[in-house]
């Protein structure tokens, strides 16, 4: 499978580790009221979608950048693939 990295060009994905759902870039606030389920639900509960899904992977035999990859679950297909910070920086404008 072959993750295109925004600056490298393809790459093949043993370049990668596999981190998971990119919501995890949700961080809640560990300091807000009543922040425990919220934390104990992003640390421990997951969806696991079939079909069109945002993923996190972390380019470690390379640059070591983070990447928020967009990929089909059931045939593999890699959609495009984005900086992670990227991703956050404009969740956060969003929210703002």
């Amino acid at each position: 499978m072959l993750i295109p990295h925004p600056r490298l060009g393809l790459r093949d994905s043993q370049e990668f580790t596999y981190l998971g759902d990119a919501s995890l870039l949700d961080r809640p606030d560990g300091m807000a009221p009543g922040s425990d389920a919220a934390f104990a639900e992003y640390v421990y509960l997951r969806d696991n979608p079939a079909g069109i899904h945002r993923e996190l992977w972390f380019h470690e035999q390379g640059d070591r950048s983070w990447l928020v990859v967009t990929r089909n679950t059931i045939t593999h297909e890699i959609l495009g693939a984005e900086f992670a910070r990227d991703v956050a920086l404009a969740r956060k404008e969003t929210s703002s």
